[in-house]
């Protein structure tokens, strides 16, 4: 059985890592490395502050140091990338935050970037990862829809509020992107997509993707 892409979703919040794990069925064959997602049950239940971030960051290490053989790569599914650094220092496996890959594929199929994110507090946050990534400039605007990640379950009234903004990233602020700031809106990525007419990218299918990707070339498989 080959080894899996190991999905982390660094908060508890069981309903999150579900709605990751439906957003992932595109990306998986029978031709694939498998994709596991996992809930790290000792994780905030929203990562919606730079405290929430620190405190997954140390559960996301305790993960991978667990599992660092049965895995063969890892991706952290939460829009901070929190222990990422740390994550990498102890697997030789690669590890992909969503946040670092879903700004690099942004760039790649628009280049204005549109940052769809929870609360305001996420914004300034983002605002500084991007700028150490040196990606800042690359982003155009990051709205919040000023929801927890448990809000974000709601979704009829949810989707109106991700189309208000996402409509105001592209007329106010020129986004011709829109990358999603937090890894519990995957389920809106194909409605935004639709209906805005622009490329909407959901980072974890971003990650997974390049996981998946970077499997095959290690395997010597197109």
């Amino acid at each position: 059985m080959p080894l899996p892409v190991l999905v982390i979703n660094p908060n508890s919040n069981e309903e999150v890592t579900a709605a990751i794990d439906r957003a992932l069925d595109p990306l998986r064959s029978n031709d694939a490395p498998p994709i596991e997602c996992i809930t790290l049950k000792d994780g905030p239940h929203g990562i919606e502050s730079q405290r929430d971030s620190d405190v997954a960051a140390n559960c996301v290490g305790v993960a991978v140091q667990q599992r660092p053989d049965d895995a063969a790569a890892f991706v952290i599914a939460c829009y901070s990338d929190p222990g990422l650094g740390a994550a990498r220092e102890l697997t030789s496996k690669p590890v992909f935050g969503i946040a670092e890959t879903g700004l690099a594929t942004a760039i790649m199929l628009g280049g204005r970037i549109g940052v769809i994110s929870i609360l305001p507090r996420a914004v300034d946050r983002h605002w500084a990862y991007a700028r150490s990534l040196g990606l800042d400039r690359r982003i155009v605007g990051d709205l919040p829809v000023n929801l927890t990640v448990a809000e974000l379950a709601d979704e009829p009234s949810v989707g109106s509020k991700m189309l208000d903004v996402g409509r105001r990233l592209l007329e106010k602020h020129n986004a011709n992107v829109i990358l999603l700031g937090c890894a519990g809106m995957a389920r809106y990525r194909h409605r935004l997509e639709t209906e805005l007419d622009v490329p909407v990218i959901d980072p974890t299918q971003a990650a997974t993707a390049a996981a998946i990707s970077t499997i095959r070339l290690a395997n010597g498989r197109s």
